[in-house]
């Protein structure tokens, strides 16, 4: 008898995958695993389709052909929120809405983590906390975000990715607008 994986271990699984817009396909049956706790880079040139791959893995485009596993469940079948709690998106040029404070922002990668009348939590507070000071945004939670350089603001994206708390984050162009010297310290 082979013996069953956990679903956590699983992590993505893109089976004869086919994405684009409309019905113009971008990226044809394409066949990938991407381990949970491994980092996986895609690499390709401009236009080549890795941003449309993301975006349907992430569930922002539904697949044109084939099929996404979410630790074995196919995820575009499943609950929000259940997606929401095991995988993170940041998108390659995400909107802010204006005057939204930089601790806002980051508090709202908890939401899946939340209860039906968004109790905040000490678990919510520590996870916002850590994310600001692994990013090293802190000093700016008080600041509303389209205040900050564009680098700055990224920082902000990427503490919100990582205060959501998920096995898998999918981070698309991750280190645009950083400074070099900030360039190596996120994946």
């Amino acid at each position: 008898m082979p013996q069953r994986v956990k679903p956590a271990e699983q992590g993505i699984v893109l089976d004869a995958l086919s994405a684009g817009y409309g019905q113009t396909l971008i990226v044809d049956d394409i066949n990938l695993t991407i381990p949970t706790g491994k980092m996986t880079v895609l690499a390709g040139a401009n236009g080549s389709g890795k941003s449309t791959l993301l975006s349907t893995i992430a569930r922002m485009l539904k697949p044109l052909g084939g099929c996404v596993r979410l630790d074995g469940q196919a995820i575009h079948q499943m609950p929000t929120k259940a997606v929401s709690r095991q995988l993170g998106i940041l998108p390659q040029s995400p909107l802010t809405p204006e005057g939204l404070t930089v601790f806002e922002l980051v508090s709202r990668g908890r939401y899946p983590w939340q209860g039906l009348m968004r109790q905040w939590s000490e678990a919510d507070e520590l996870a916002v906390e850590e994310a600001l000071r692994l990013t090293g945004t802190a000093e700016f939670a008080h600041l509303p975000v389209d205040s900050l350089s564009g680098g700055q603001r990224q920082r902000c994206w990427i503490a919100m990715a990582l205060a959501q708390q998920t096995a898998t984050i999918l981070l698309d162009e991750p280190t645009t607008w950083l400074d070099l010297r900030l360039s190596g310290r996120y994946p």
